[in-house]
């Protein structure tokens, strides 16, 4: 019995010893084939660094205003007769707008021009008299000075016909109408807004030490959210004489042709002004950058010889970098690259430092310094 038991027990032992050395086998074979494991290399695509010559640009944000804009009101209290005007309609200079009630002046001119006419007869025939010394000085002067009270006062009813007669007063385009027909208006009442929107102004502000590098005739560069996109172009045209004492900033206006009246007062637009000097930069695809918090870094691209077979092959080397500014698909470089060296340009994620790469730019993206989006 006892030795039933012994001889039980080795054979466990035995058993165990076994497979724990057919395991360790297996470990073994696995650890050795993760060292010789060699990853495939990752296709990517390049980008060669070369030096460009970068507009220099003064950043700021403008607001747009009419070159002409005012709110039509009534100046004489009256009823309105007529709307002569559709609203968001373009009118010219002098187009009748709006007719208020003018029977009474109307009748009152009439009364005023009869008197103008008796008077200047009865002076003609004073004068006459006066020559032949039939009347005195003093009767003809009386009756030219009735003849000069009666056209003032046919000239003051022509003038508040005329103000009653409301015109534009420029040409533009109209905004909503704010009276209605047969409403009485007093004076200084809102009747419809008019404004001009080509041209239109621009208004922004830059700080004062950046007040010797402009100058009147500078282009100057307009976006907008309501025009995704697209660029517009101006020209600076009038420099404030004097810096603001809050701000220490200086205000500028420039001009912009808007013949599609695209821009409307009271806009939002971010503003450029470009200035005549160049500035020299090594710009790079923004998707080659990996951002991160301990520092902003490229790969760049090297051949090196493989150590087994003495073949030359590519590999990346992560290089860290300090950036400047920003424009379009690119963004500058202002420390840790140099000119003529070759970085990926796409799937930076997926590199790591040392590691075995495929060049492929077959289907390498196009990177332009103003990308312009399509339009639907």
């Amino acid at each position: 019995m006892k030795k039933r038991i012994f001889f039980t027990i080795v054979g466990l032992i035995v058993l165990i010893a076994v497979l724990g050395g057919i395991k360790g086998l297996q470990i073994f074979r696995m650890t050795a084939a993760g060292k010789q494991f060699v990853p495939p290399p990752e296709t990517i695509t390049s980008f060669e660094v070369q030096t460009k010559a970068w507009e220099t640009l003064l950043t700021s944000v403008g607001t747009l205003e009419a070159v002409q804009g005012v709110m039509v009101t009534a100046e004489l209290k009256g009823k309105v007769e007529n709307i002569a005007f559709e609203p968001g309609a373009k009118v010219l200079a002098g187009d009748l707008l709006v007719q208020q009630d003018i029977s009474s002046e109307t009748a009152q001119l009439r009364a005023s021009e009869a008197a103008v006419k008796l008077a200047k007869i009865t002076l003609e025939r004073t004068r006459k008299l006066l020559t032949e010394k039939t009347v005195s000085q003093s009767e003809y002067d009386n009756a030219d000075a009735q003849y000069k009270q009666a056209a003032a006062q046919a000239d003051n009813i022509r003038a508040t016909i005329a103000k009653k007669t409301i015109r534009a007063p420029f040409a533009g385009r109209l905004g909503i109408r704010l009276i209605n027909l047969g409403q009485t208006l007093n004076e200084g009442d809102a009747i419809v807004s008019l404004q001009s929107f080509d041209p239109i102004f621009v208004n922004f502000s830059l700080p004062q030490q950046q007040l010797a590098k402009v100058r009147p005739g500078l282009t100057v560069r307009m976006t907008t959210d309501a025009l995704p996109g697209r660029s517009i172009e101006g020209k600076i045209t009038a420099i404030n004489p004097a810096v603001d004492a809050a701000t220490r900033n200086i205000e500028i206006q420039a001009t912009a042709e808007n013949p599609e009246e695209q821009l409307r007062p009271g806009m939002f637009v971010s503003v450029n002004v470009v200035l005549p000097t160049l500035e020299k930069v090594l710009p790079i695809p923004a998707t080659a950058v990996l951002y991160a918090p301990y520092g902003d870094s490229v790969f760049v691209v090297e051949e090196k010889k493989n150590e087994k077979n003495n073949q030359p092959s590519m590999i990346v080397r992560q290089q860290f970098i300090r950036l400047g500014e920003k424009r379009g698909d690119f963004i500058a470089v202002a420390s840790g690259l140099k000119e003529g060296e070759t970085i990926a340009s796409t799937g930076v994620f997926k590199l790591r430092n040392g590691q075995s790469v495929v060049v492929n730019n077959a289907l390498a993206p196009e990177f332009k310094l103003i990308p312009k989006t399509k339009e639907n």
